[in-house]
């Protein structure tokens, strides 16, 4: 068992270096679990670029459902991943109606269809990135779901404008179309990699969308407890992120460097305000 835990802490090195640094910051006993969490997590996060088409997507994610719900038994011990998880959601007592929730959003991410409008993109986010961080942080010993829905929220605006980019040329449109009819924009000019002053407006927009659910989560996450503070420090990157992005063009966003991602993540485990910004 220790071998599916090995690989599922190098796939999240690999694939999701900040979940991964965040992790390490936990107590050695509860790192399994956390890397298992984030390995399902990119697994899921995935599957579009894996399947390339919506039905095959599709069947892999009902085979994590039936993987969840307690089917396909002998297939999830031969999976490093879902073994893991299996293991993690027994040892921690964690709701499975969690990983369904998430992979039922991710369904999102198979189909072309745009998101429609600003509740619909909190929706998804709340179902994918905050809760993420709400199953870590209980997997810590804390239920600090208040406080992950914000900053999840936050976390996971700034990090799809950052990808808007390899979105656009995908097809993929997570920025709401009711905002970007407000600025007038087509989204075939965005699929053309065409930049314009009303989508650079529309993306800040986001960007203060962003930082008003940061701001709402602030309390709440200087009130987690020490024991839980891994599971949120990833959000430590999301103001330094969104004031990049600021400068930059939709089409060009400024990326922090990985020595200073690193250098965010460590500062913010010392002085948990930094988190927030």
């Amino acid at each position: 068992m220790r071998d599916t835990f090995v690989l599922c802490a190098e796939l999240v090195r690999t694939a999701d270096r900040d979940r991964y640094l965040a992790a390490l910051f936990a107590p050695a006993p509860h790192r399994y679990a956390l890397f298992a969490l984030y390995a399902f997590n990119v697994e899921i996060g995935r599957v579009r670029e894996a399947a390339r088409e919506p039905l095959p997507g599709e069947i892999r994610l009902q085979w994590w459902r039936d993987v969840l719900s307690g089917e396909r038994a002998g297939e999830a011990s031969a999976n490093p991943i879902a073994a893991a998880l299996l293991r993690a959601i027994e040892r921690y007592r964690l709701p499975t109606s969690k990983f369904l929730d998430l992979i039922e959003a991710r369904r999102f991410d198979l189909y072309d269809e745009p998101m429609v409008g600003i509740s619909d993109l909190e929706a998804y986010l709340a179902k994918t990135s905050s809760a993420v961080i709400a199953i870590a942080a209980q997997i810590l010993g804390v239920d600090a779901a208040p406080a992950a829905v914000p900053a999840g929220i936050a976390y996971g605006i700034a990090g799809l404008i950052r990808a808007f980019p390899v979105h656009a040329a995908r097809h993929r449109l997570y920025v709401p179309t009711d905002l970007l009819e407000r600025h007038d924009v087509d989204p075939h000019e965005i699929f053309a990699g065409q930049s314009s002053a009303g989508l650079n407006v529309a993306l800040a927009e986001l960007r203060k969308l962003a930082r008003r659910h940061l701001a709402a989560g602030h309390e709440g996450i200087l009130a987690v407890s020490r024991e839980a503070r891994p599971a949120f420090l990833p959000v430590a990157l999301v103001r330094p992120s969104l004031d990049r992005l600021d400068r930059a063009d939709a089409f060009a966003p400024v990326e922090i460097s990985p020595w200073r991602r690193q250098w965010l993540i460590w500062r913010a485990a010392r002085k948990p305000e930094r988190i927030a910004g």
